[in-house]
């Protein structure tokens, strides 16, 4: 026989612990970053979508597809239609007898030569080939003889994503993947490339041969205007219960999104923290003041996400270009393009760093190991480095300007110290 333990409160006492209905969201999912949305709900990239198919078109005659490098902020929907674009692609060229497949690399995530055509070969592998692709444990040389050899054999063309291709550590599978045909790596199948960057100037730091191979089409999609984001975040109001949006919610985050930075993925944030909040004040509607304050939260949680685990050394490099960025703009007038804001020279940042540790009873590091923490901070887009001569006089030197609101990033120092 069992017994209720002590201080333990029957079902029924316990029935208001937990929502049984939601009284906002019926399908949240709709509003997470990670959703890849059905084809009717790809908004604004029709002509950006249709320059990428005319691209890789031949393709589904078991030709070469051109090799493309797409350009564009975070949130325009670059790795989305490239998606889309190769999913069509595989079913098209399954209709004309041509055996098609593509590839999706997370550059940011497998950052070396290894690990990314190790991802290419097991995402393409098939039970047919009886070859083994292990997570690791042999070398970059056999993973490519072992992933020619499964192309080979299986398919007539291979697209292949690299999805922010700068995060790469070097060009060498680029190198690899360009010029596989050409140096009779590959004999039956046919390779293209699809490599997508946050940064314009990423070409300019290429080897030429990689460049003179790989970047046979260059597309730049822009940020995503008012309306297009309405239109992307109306789409997805089916994730609300009926009637809970009022009607100026999602105008109103489109236009603040589209105002800051035209990042769509950031204004579907703002949206379903909007409706969070309205959750958490048991209100019966998501209200167009709640807007703002998600948008907020939406700033402050994804930075606070970036500089999670960091070092007290790099919070204080980052405190001082922040300082610095405040200072030079005290009205507090954020723009999200950093080419509108001018940087500050490494010798400045650095001035401002050895102040902070001082007030933090901290030792400095070197000039050297503070330039490699705001190399760090650029890798996470937290802030964005450019290179200028200063003349015979000056030589060469690096400025650093925060991408983040200067605000948000001070408000959420504070919070790490304290």
């Amino acid at each position: 026989m069992f017994h209720r333990k002590h201080g333990v409160q029957g079902m029924s006492d316990s029935d208001d612990l937990f929502i049984r209905e939601d009284p906002i969201f019926v399908n949240k999912e709709l509003l997470e970053i990670s959703h890849l949305p059905d084809e009717g709900r790809i908004v604004g990239r029709d002509e950006e979508i249709g320059q990428l198919a005319n691209a890789v078109n031949p393709a589904i005659f078991g030709q070469s597809p051109s090799n493309v490098l797409i350009y564009g902020k975070t949130g325009t929907g670059k790795s989305l239609c490239a998606k889309y674009v190769s999913r069509r692609l595989v079913g098209t060229a399954e209709e004309e007898g041509v055996d098609a497949v593509f590839a999706y690399v997370d550059c940011a995530q497998d950052t070396t030569e290894t690990q990314a055509v190790q991802t290419i070969a097991s995402s393409v592998n098939t039970e047919e080939t009886e070859i083994y692709i292990p997570d690791k444990g042999i070398s970059t040389a056999t993973y490519y003889k072992r992933l020619w050899r499964i192309l080979d054999q299986e398919y007539d063309v291979t697209l292949i994503i690299l999805d922010e291709i700068d995060k790469l550590e070097d060009d060498a599978i680029l190198m690899q993947l360009s010029r596989a045909g050409e140096a009779g790596k590959v004999t039956d199948c046919k390779i293209g490339v699809m490599g997508i960057s946050n940064k314009i100037k990423y070409k300019d730091r290429m080897d030429e041969r990689v460049k003179s191979s790989l970047c046979e089409r260059e597309f730049v999609f822009p940020p995503y205007n008012a309306g297009q984001l309405n239109e992307i975040m109306a789409a997805r109001n089916d994730a609300f219960r009926n009637g809970v949006l009022e009607d100026a919610v999602i105008p109103r985050a489109a236009a603040l999104a589209a105002r800051e930075h035209g990042d769509a993925r950031k204004a579907i944030d703002i949206l379903r923290y909007a409706g969070e909040i309205a959750q958490a004040k048991g209100a019966e509607t998501v209200r167009e003041e709640f807007v703002v304050q998600a948008r907020e939260r939406a700033e402050v949680d994804r930075f606070r996400e970036l500089i999670r685990g960091s070092t007290p050394h790099s919070r204080y490099v980052l405190q001082a270009l922040t300082v610095l960025s405040l200072e030079h703009n005290p009205e507090g007038a954020y723009s999200d393009a950093a080419d509108e804001t001018d940087g500050f020279r490494t010798t400045h940042v650095y001035d401002v760093y050895e102040q902070i540790c001082r007030q933090e009873g901290a030792d400095t590091l070197s000039l050297r190991r503070v330039r490699d923490l705001l190399k760090e901070h650029a890798f996470l887009d937290i802030l964005e480095q450019s290179r200028h001569s200063g003349g015979s006089a000056e030589g060469s030197y690096t400025e650093h300007t925060l991408l983040e609101d200067p605000e948000v990033v001070r408000d959420v120092l504070a919070e790490t110290v304290s």
